[in-house]
């Protein structure tokens, strides 16, 4: 495929005359060719009524049938996947291994949707027969599934141009509950959407699904991102970037005569909690891998651990790990702008009374790449001053000494919602861990020890969410199987003939479903 620089509306490549943008290249300023023009807001109508059109029909086809869908997609991303990593490095900055990586995680997420649909199990199908016999009234026979909400709008992500934008989670899961999607790419890396959309388009037309399955806009995000959100044929978005971005989606979604929900992973600062036994058993080893964490990808992670708990009397960590991170150089930042975001996060982390500086990196002059820093203060200013929780996007840490474990867990019941929490413990420290654990429960979606944040694996298990701000809704996942519930609600079927029954509820089960049957499970 090359690129085809306009949007994709139900299969059609429609040019815009609402504004333009071209790729750029973070570690040269160099402009990529071609030119993106921007869709106004009728062209989002047309999406959004081609993919009302297409919802019906849709959503009726079999588990089977969407399963072998996600697999075309997954195919076809993978046999123009040279193109389009090629395109991905130039526009994201980002190494060639990583991209790499990161395409194999997008097939491999639609793969594992494929899996779950062939499972069955989200379908939540529940039977509870008619008992005409009891008293002192008879109970009718009842039935339960999930069906799709309806079209979604998706927004593409600026730190993974693959796994999290085009044919990301968000598609994959949207397109596995039944929902058709339409994404708003992200104006930082046009060329990779475009040819990752085309990839999306054509398995649509393989697969023999009605057009408006897929479209994909160009434009700007106040404008044709707030206008897809207010649409009334959208009925849910899949969204990940800043907090403002997210907070006025959420709030547009809210204004609705039907207001819709918005499933928002936003701003996390992901803490880690070092107990004293574990930095005695491997000081060195735990500061070289809280740094390498750090600066993985210039930070510009959604799990970057950005808050690090250490004994107050302790010197050995934050000398070790402020070592480490003076002999790394910058890295490549995703756009000059998020780069500009940085240096002033940085700029006011700085300024903050109560915080000190312990390392800095050094900055690669004329390739957007500023120096990792590190920085320390204690638990009283952290719980005084509610701005040290604000994401800095990119290597920037804090360092927090706490007194003991009643100073720790008093500082943890401050933190806001967060995506994931670290412990870095061993048997020694087993009680004072087990201590924390109810606090963390509530204040995350993932606790994981002796390891660092930064590694997601994408599985059934997985939970990429958390309370707010981490996400907009604590309930959800961005991320593994259990993101598909997002895009489903339960229906309720009474006395309904069995000749009107859908599939998965009727008697002989044709689909094979997992179900649970007056009370039990029966797989």
């Amino acid at each position: 495929m090359t690129i085809i620089a306009s949007s994709i509306i139900a299969r059609e490549h429609l040019a815009g005359t609402a504004g333009a943008v071209q790729g750029i290249n973070p570690a040269t300023g160099e402009v990529l060719e071609p030119v993106f023009t921007f869709v106004d807001e009728n062209a989002v109508d047309q999406a959004a009524e081609a993919a009302w059109a297409a919802f019906d029909t849709y959503r009726a086809t079999s588990p089977e049938a969407r399963a072998a869908f996600l697999e075309l997609i997954a195919r076809n991303i993978e046999q123009d996947g040279e193109r389009i990593i090629s395109r991905a490095v130039q526009e994201s900055g980002l190494p060639l291994g990583r991209l790499t990586g990161e395409l194999g995680r997008t097939a491999n997420q639609l793969r594992l949707f494929a899996g779950e649909l062939r499972l069955g199990a989200h379908q939540e199908v529940r039977i509870n027969a008619a008992q005409p016999n009891r008293t002192p009234a008879p109970a009718p026979d009842m039935r339960q599934r999930q069906i799709p909400l309806g079209p979604v709008a998706v927004f593409g992500a600026s730190n993974f141009p693959l796994a999290f934008s085009t044919a990301g989670g968000d598609t994959a899961s949207a397109l596995a509950a039944g929902c058709p999607v339409i994404v708003k790419a992200h104006n930082a890396h046009p060329g990779t959407a475009s040819l990752v959309g085309q990839a999306v388009s054509a398995a649509v037309k393989e697969a023999g699904l009605p057009a408006g399955v897929f479209s994909q806009v160009f434009g700007a995000g106040s404008a044709v991102g707030q206008h897809l959100v207010a649409h009334p044929r959208i009925k849910a978005v899949g969204f990940t970037g800043s907090q403002g971005a997210g907070l006025a989606l959420m709030r547009t979604a809210a204004a609705r005569p039907e207001p819709i929900p918005v499933y928002a992973e936003m701003s996390s600062i992901n803490p880690v909690v070092v107990f004293p036994s574990a930095l005695s058993a491997g000081m060195t080893a735990l500061a070289t891998g809280f740094v390498g964490s750090l600066t993985m990808g210039s930070g510009q992670f959604c799990t970057n651990p950005g808050l690090v708990f250490v004994p107050a009397n302790d010197q050995g960590f934050a000398a070790a790990a402020g070592a480490a991170l003076q002999e790394l150089n910058g890295q490549t930042m995703l756009t000059p702008g998020i780069c500009e975001s940085y240096r002033q996060g940085v700029s006011r982390l700085a300024g903050t009374p109560g915080v000190s500086a312990v390392s800095e990196g050094q900055e690669v002059a004329g390739k957007n790449a500023p120096a990792p820093v590190l920085f320390q203060t204690d638990t009283a200013t952290l719980r005084s001053t509610p701005d040290l929780q604000e994401e800095i996007f990119g290597s920037a840490a804090l360092l927090v000494r706490y007194n003991d474990a009643a100073d720790l867990a008093s500082a943890l019941e401050s933190l806001q919602g967060q995506l994931t929490a670290s412990v870095q413990a061993n048997d020694e420290d087993a009680e004072a861990a087990r201590s924390i654990l109810p606090i963390l429960e509530r204040k995350v979606g993932r606790i994981l020890f002796n390891g660092w944040p930064t590694g997601v694996e994408v599985n059934d298990t997985i939970v990429h969410g958390g309370p707010f701000p981490a996400t907009s809704d604590s309930r959800t996942t961005s991320v593994g199987s259990l993101a598909i519930y997002r895009f489903q609600r339960p229906v309720s079927y009474q006395n309904v003939p069995a000749a009107l029954l859908p599939e998965a509820l009727q008697d002989a089960n044709p689909w094979s479903l997992p179900r649970r049957i007056d009370g039990a499970l029966n797989a």
